[in-house]
């Protein structure tokens, strides 16, 4: 359960095998079935009822602490970790019950820096039987996705072989790098990438930077795509560090804004998400505006999750985890912040299938105020 709940964040497949050919259609934009909703759809399976209004989050323990910049983190099969360390380029198992923490391997060629480094992992969606681990990182030249085979029967800290770069040249800043990958329902890999301070780029078709990418795992373009020769999913986006699928496959995104909004944005093939343009609910006609907004001073949002009828948000300036109660398309009831404060700045949320999550803290990122036992990998039963 552990390793097919990292669905949304690490790239497990879900139940049932994923349609992993070129010509698969993105999630949620199918014919949908009755009573179901395709992205531009309002309502919610019939059969399935909204979300109370008040949920509930309850800390029930430490999966691990002492981290040093943790980002992306995947869970394996069995119930242990993997999570990669931004600053330092490597990459760590965490075991299961005692939260050992054990060194598998760096991830050659890492160029940390500013919001660069080491970022998002994944699961190939085929991990059983290939052991891919996929990662986004920062290079002395781009952002790239690699993938790394995971062999535990080598010695710890040297468990992984070689990488095989499956994508390159994504724009890389000291801000706004994005960062964050998952496999997709359909099998496909995404990528959040941002616009590395240079505004532009978001709404230049040409470039990979201030996009949401959609492509195979060996980095092609996919056949419906809005551009069958590009892997440019949704463009307008100004730093997309969150991605997560709801019950009825919907791709939803967490973006930071500048010095207003921050958003969750419902996320459609081709739609323009406004940035620089607009930031949150401008109302201009041919940008999408976002579900939700808040004030980046509340959020400044990074990964986010889909658990219990609701999106979970990690707010790194915020210190404190969102629930955002979803009908449908549309928001059940006001966002309720959790956590305020308790364990400072909040950057990754994984699903571990029911009302299980994980939250991992970002107190050493440079920003933040480490404590004795900081970063740490809290478990969370949430309603």
């Amino acid at each position: 359960m552990a390793g097919c709940g990292a669905l949304l964040v690490a790239g497990c497949a879900p139940v049932g095998a994923p349609d992993s050919g070129r010509g698969s259609s993105p999630p949620g934009t199918a014919s949908p079935g009755p009573g179901s909703a395709g992205p531009s759809g309002g309502q919610a399976s019939p059969t399935v009822a909204p979300p109370p209004a008040k949920g509930s989050v309850t800390v029930t323990g430490e999966a691990a602490k002492g981290l040093e910049s943790p980002w992306g983190v995947a869970p394996l099969p069995g119930g242990d970790l993997l999570v990669a360390s931004r600053d330092k380029g490597t990459i760590s198992r965490i075991a299961a019950g005692s939260g050992a923490v054990t060194r598998i391997g760096e991830v050659p060629g890492v160029d940390p820096g500013g919001e660069g480094g080491l970022l998002g992992l994944a699961l190939s969606p085929s991990f059983a039987s290939d052991r891919l681990v996929y990662v986004y990182f920062t290079t002395a030249s781009d952002n790239r996705i690699a993938r790394l085979r995971y062999d535990e029967k080598r010695p710890a800290g040297q468990q992984l072989g070689a990488p095989d770069t499956v994508f390159r040249g994504i724009p890389k800043g000291l801000i706004h790098n994005g960062g964050r990958i998952a496999f997709g329902p359909d099998g496909m890999l995404y990528a959040g990438t941002g616009e590395t301070g240079v505004t532009g780029l978001a709404q230049d078709p040409k470039s990979l930077g201030g996009k949401i990418l959609r492509m195979t795992p060996d980095g092609d373009p996919v056949h419906g795509n809005p551009e069958a020769d590009s892997v440019v999913y949704s463009l307008g986006h100004r730093n997309v560090q969150g991605l997560a699928w709801d019950r009825d496959k919907r791709l939803w995104a967490a973006e930071f804004g500048q010095n207003t909004w921050d958003e969750l944005n419902l996320i459609e093939p081709g739609a323009n998400y406004g940035w620089p343009e607009a930031e949150g609910k401008a109302g201009k006609p041919g940008l999408r505006d976002p579900m939700a907004v808040w004030r980046t001073e509340d959020a400044s949002p990074s990964g986010i999750a889909w658990a219990e009828g609701s999106v979970w948000m990690a707010g790194l300036k915020g210190e404190r985890l969102w629930r955002i109660p979803l009908a449908g398309t549309a928001q059940a009831a006001e966002p309720e912040a959790f956590l305020e404060g308790k364990y400072g700045r909040l950057r990754t949320v994984v699903p571990l299938g029911g009302d299980k999550l994980l939250l991992v803290t970002s107190e050493t990122d440079g920003r933040g105020s480490p404590e004795a036992g900081d970063d740490r990998i809290l478990t969370l039963t949430v309603r």
